[in-house]
C-alpha cells in the first residue's frame, strides 16, 4: 500500500499578546504495507534482509522525518523572537533531506518489487518496452548500464531508471545517500545500494545483489509510472 504523506492544515488561533499565531496540524507518515510477505522474493533476496529492511531501516526514516517536522514546526514559531532559531532551523535542513529522501525512496523501492508469482522479473511491455529498445537498444543492455551506475556507488546511494516529464526520454540516474530525484524527472524504479539492503546475504559481493534484483522487478509498476507520467 502507499503511505500516507498528509499535511493538512487546521485555524488554530492563539491569542498571545494581542496577535495570533497560527499553527500548521499534519498527520504523520506512518510505514507501509508491503504487497507481499517477507520471504515472497526469496532465493534473490531474503526474507530476513527485507523484514530488517522494513521493520528497522525504513521505519527509522519515518521516524526521524517526524521528529524532524516537529522541531521544524515548533522552531519556525520561536524564528521571530528566538536569535537562535534560524540557525536551528538552517542545521534542520539536511535531516529533513535526508530523512524525507530515505522514506520517499524506500516506499517506490518496495513498490518496483514482487515475487515470480506475480510478475517479478517479468520484462516491460507496451510503450515503455518501446522506449526503452528505442534508447538502449534492448532491455539486456539497460541492465547492463543500471548495474554499472549500481557499482559504482562509493559507499551508499541509489540508482534510479527515471522519465524526463519534459521530453519523454529515459535516464540512468545515481544519487548519493539518501538523495532523491525530483522535478522533472520521474523515478520508474529506485534501487538501493546500501550495504543494509544486501550484506546478511550478499556480504562484500554487491554485484551479484544488483544482478539478481532483476529477477524480482516490478516492471509493470514501472510501466504504469512511465504512462502516467505525461
Amino acid at each position: 500500500m502507499n503511505a500516507a504523506v498528509a499535511l493538512r492544515k487546521a485555524a488554530l488561533a492563539t491569542s498571545k499578546s494581542g496577535s495570533f499565531v497560527t499553527i500548521a496540524k499534519r498527520t504523520k507518515v506512518t510505514l507501509p504495507d508491503l504487497d507481499w510477505d517477507y520471504h515472497a522474493l526469496e532465493p534473490h533476496i531474503s526474507g530476513q534482509i527485507n523484514e530488517i529492511h522494513h521493520q528497522k531501516h525504513h521505519q527509522t526514516y519515518a521516524t526521524g522525518l517526524n521528529t524532524a517536522i516537529d522541531q521544524f514546526s515548533e522552531l519556525s514559531v520561536k524564528v521571530g523572537s528566538d536569535a537562535n532559531a534560524a540557525r536551528q532551523l538552517h542545521a534542520l535542513q539536511q535531516n529533513i533531506k535526508f530523512h524525507s529522501g530515505g522514506f520517499q525512496n524506500h516506499c517506490l523501492f518496495w513498490k518496483n518489487l514482487a515475487p515470480t508469482s506475480q510478475g517479478g522479473g517479468e520484462p516491460p511491455t507496451g510503450a515503455l518496452a518501446t522506449q526503452i529498445n528505442s534508447q538502449y537498444g534492448s532491455l539486456d543492455k539497460l541492465v547492463g548500464l543500471t548495474n554499472n551506475k549500481l557499482a559504482g556507488i562509493q559507499g551508499s546511494g541509489w540508482v534510479f531508471l527515471v522519465k524526463n516529464s519534459e521530453n519523454g526520454q529515459l535516464d540512468v540516474v545515481q544519487t548519493a545517500n539518501q538523495d532523491t530525484v525530483t522535478g522533472n524527472l520521474i523515478p520508474l524504479l529506485a534501487i538501493d545500494a546500501w550495504e543494509h539492503a544486501y550484506y546478511l546475504q550478499y556480504q562484500n559481493k554487491k554485484v551479484d545483489y544488483f544482478k539478481a534484483i532483476w529477477n524480482v522487478i516490478n516492471w509493470k509498476e514501472a510501466a504504469r509510472r512511465f504512462e502516467a507520467a505525461k
